[in-house]
């Protein structure tokens, strides 16, 4: 009975969508099955959602500091999208730079942790891809953790293959995989 107890008020919350007085506040809501999502240029006026929503994607501690989402999103050479619901709140985010030999390079990709596994990381990569096309880049490249194995499951999904392995890239000392792609 305890852990019936312990998952009925997210099942409750999450069927009922909304909160009464004898639930708990910090209960994240579970968005439809069926939410409509559209993908939309993510620019400077969205700085502050989109760092808020970086702190609850990477909780490890590898979340972006405001300056540099303010660096990114400003940057001429930036190529950035975001995945809005219907009221027009952010679900997801990616922000690439443009480099000087035509590569793009796919600095942060971020789905809110409610909204994962529903493609939507696909489609932001799919999307900031023909960003990249657009403004004539070849080959595209990212670094991902080499214990995050969903993650580089995706993109191999997506024709990116490791091509070198970055001892300690991370700040904690976790090690990274740089992953590429012909476009």
């Amino acid at each position: 009975m305890a852990v019936l107890k312990k998952f009925r008020p997210r099942w409750w919350l999450g069927n009922r969508q909304t909160e009464s007085a004898d639930t708990p506040a910090n209960i994240a809501l579970v968005p439809p099955i069926n939410v409509r999502y559209d993908v939309r240029p993510l620019t400077v006026s969205q700085i502050d959602e989109c760092w808020r929503l970086d702190q609850r994607c990477f909780v490890d501690g590898e979340a972006y500091s405001r300056d540099t989402f303010e660096y990114l999103l400003t940057a001429p050479e930036a190529v950035a999208y975001r995945v809005v619901m219907q009221n027009g709140v952010m679900a997801g985010f990616v922000i690439g730079l443009l480099e000087p030999d035509h590569t793009g390079h796919i600095t942060t990709i971020g789905i809110a942790p409610e909204h994962r596994r529903r493609r939507l990381a696909s489609c932001l990569m799919e999307t900031i891809e023909s960003g990249f096309q657009r403004r004539e880049v070849r080959i595209v490249r990212l670094e991902v953790r080499s214990s995050n194995i969903s993650a580089q499951k995706l993109y191999a999904s997506l024709g990116y293959a490791v091509t070198q392995r970055l001892p300690k890239y991370y700040s904690n000392g976790g090690d990274g995989l740089l992953m590429v792609k012909s476009l």
